[in-house]
């Protein structure tokens, strides 16, 4: 079957103390989704459980992403979760603190009968 997107969100999350990527990726996906309301399921036949959620999270460290985590997120659809290299690390003042900054993309599709 073809997939058919339907959204594609942007959202930016940080976490500003313990360079927490999984923190940062979290808040990154909850930004992109928090002002989206899909209510056009019923008009293509659908449920909000047929939904393919594709999402692709940046960060400085993508192999530090509990993925798993942040697929929860997401509260339907079949989601699956990406962690590729970017984002924004920024080094505190003293120490070894930093800033992580997260970029997501979240993209929800649906098959096409």
């Amino acid at each position: 079957m073809t997939r058919v997107r339907c959204i594609t969100e942007m959202g930016m999350g940080v976490d500003v103390h313990g360079k927490d990527a999984t923190k940062a990726a979290k808040r990154a996906v909850s930004d992109a989704i928090r002002h989206s309301s899909l209510g056009f399921f019923r008009m293509i036949g659908k449920t909000a459980n047929d939904m393919f959620v594709d999402v692709t999270v940046a960060v400085p460290n993508p192999e530090a992403v509990d993925k798993d985590a942040v697929a929860k997120e997401l509260p339907y659809g079949t989601v699956t979760v990406n962690a590729v290299k970017g984002g924004l690390e920024i080094p505190a003042e003293q120490g070894s603190d930093a800033i992580i900054i997260a970029n997501a993309a979240v993209i929800v599709s649906f098959d096409k009968e």
